[in-house]
């Protein structure tokens, strides 16, 4: 493993502008074999366990009023997103820090891929995203990222989650709040906080889920990695806090697909709430 070091952002300004807005988010979370998760993570990261167990996941993300901090709301801009994570510890000095590291961020706005890592945090890819009512999953061609989940709101987590409760899957993920995303400099991490004004999220009953890249056998083998649970963040305020970069002396990077931009990447992200269903879809 490198050496760890902050160093300054890549983005415009000390340590990056601050945004606010409203977010509604869904988290998919997989269990997966921590030997196989280590193999996928660039160093200096390595797996955050949880009963032993790697956690990864793709987060479905609505931003409504996004704006520097500074400015009211009206002025914001809305748009989709998604994120493709993996929960992560790493050593800085004699301390232990744990975040996300996200190796892909997809969005509908233009404006947010066009400046992001310099004006907006985080690199992302454009996507188009259509969303409707209906819960209808659709088909990917071959060669196409795709994802897709119909769920319903319930009162608890599955009895298979490693989890065992709502509270305790609720207190692992809220601890992850420093995000770490992949840049064209394969020794640099562009760092940022999400801080919510108000922490809540509630368990869904997943019916179907499909993740071609969670199910690539390429990348993890079968029975390495498994579907756990689901959660539902609706209409949190939060703050997004550009954090210094982290850059490692090991340029070595692992088998990491999704750091590639695809020609062509497709999100499909159907969540069936309180009786009524949404489709998210997003197309490079």
């Amino acid at each position: 493993m490198g050496v760890v070091t902050p160093a300054e952002p890549t983005y415009g300004g000390k340590l990056g502008p601050d945004y606010a807005g409203t977010v509604f988010q869904g988290r998919l979370n997989y269990r997966v074999d921590p030997a196989m998760l280590a193999a996928t993570l660039p160093p200096p990261f390595r797996p955050k366990l949880y009963g032993g167990q790697g956690m990864v996941g793709i987060c479905l993300i609505r931003l409504r009023a996004v704006r520097p901090g500074f400015m009211p709301s009206w002025v914001g801009i809305s748009s989709e997103n998604a994120a493709h994570r993996a929960a992560f510890e790493w050593d800085e000095g004699d301390q232990v820090h744990a975040g996300v590291y996200v190796r892909r961020r997809d969005t509908s706005s233009r404006l947010n891929a066009l400046a992001g890592g310099r004006l907006f945090l985080g690199i992302k890819s454009h996507a188009r995203f259509t969303v409707s009512e209906a819960a209808h999953i659709s088909r990917w061609p071959f060669g196409v990222t795709s994802l897709s989940v119909v769920g319903d709101v319930t009162d608890g987590l599955p009895a298979s989650s490693v989890f065992g409760s709502l509270e305790k899957a609720s207190s692992f993920f809220q601890a992850g709040s420093m995000g770490y995303s992949a840049t064209p400099d394969p020794r640099r991490f562009q760092g940022m906080e999400l801080r919510c004004l108000r922490w809540e999220v509630e368990p869904l009953a997943v019916s179907s889920v499909q993740s071609s890249y969670f199910e690539d056998r390429s990348v993890f083998q079968a029975g390495a990695i498994v579907f756990d649970c689901a959660l539902l963040m609706r209409g949190i305020e939060h703050e997004w806090h550009g954090k210094a970069d982290l850059c490692c002396a090991a340029p070595a990077m692992p088998n990491q697909p999704l750091l590639q931009k695809p020609a062509a990447c497709q999100v499909n992200g159907i969540a069936q709430v309180t009786g009524e269903a949404s489709a998210v879809t997003a197309a490079e």
